[in-house]
């Protein structure tokens, strides 16, 4: 009987929220499909955040994602655009903590480097490298929706690996890994 799963892979942003979702049939992947949530239009933070966790519920409840795979905020030079992007992960993360989906956090360096072998790759690049290994057709005009599917790609190969980032199985394996700082 073939083993499958489903991971669907989240890039946050408040702006464009990326998404990609990969089935794996006997440890090969199928490109299912990738898109993206626009929230430009939107002035209200909390109308955007709010759109994001009912994105993300809607991807959950239409094709049943075994895992998720996010890929973490980084640090620039502007603090208020990591916490932006800070809160929309972490919306996009309590919709799939709700059905009790694990979710697994990836730097974006190590993203890069899983689907380019290059950790400072471009988005274009990962963009084509993920052309060619599912065999897209063709690529979209924004590169948010292949960042989304190259966290879910990230995850496929690093799958089984010992370190591969943050996981947390649910509400009470998030508060527990968060214990201290939820106490402040």
């Amino acid at each position: 009987m073939a083993h499958e799963k489903i991971i669907l892979g989240i890039d946050p942003g408040t702006t464009i929220m990326g998404f990609g979702l990969i089935k794996i049939v006997d440890k090969k992947m199928q490109f299912i499909q990738m898109n993206e949530l626009q929230l430009k239009k939107y002035t209200d933070p909390y109308t955007k955040l709010k759109l994001i966790f009912e994105r993300t519920l809607q991807l959950i409840d239409t094709y049943h994602p075994d895992e998720i795979a996010i890929e973490a905020p980084f640090y620039g030079k502007n603090v208020q655009s990591m916490l932006k992007l800070g809160r929309a992960q972490g919306v996009a993360m309590a919709a799939g903590l709700s059905r009790q989906i694990p979710i697994t956090e990836y730097l974006p360096k190590k993203i890069k480097m899983s689907i380019t072998g290059n950790g400072n790759a471009s988005k274009e690049q990962v963009a084509k490298m993920l052309q060619g290994t599912l065999g897209l057709k063709s690529l979209p005009k924004n590169l948010d929706s292949t960042d989304g599917l190259a966290a879910a790609v990230c995850h496929f190969y690093n799958e089984g690996r010992v370190e591969i980032g943050k996981n947390y199985s649910g509400w009470e394996a998030f508060v527990k890994a968060n214990e201290g700082r939820l106490k402040k």
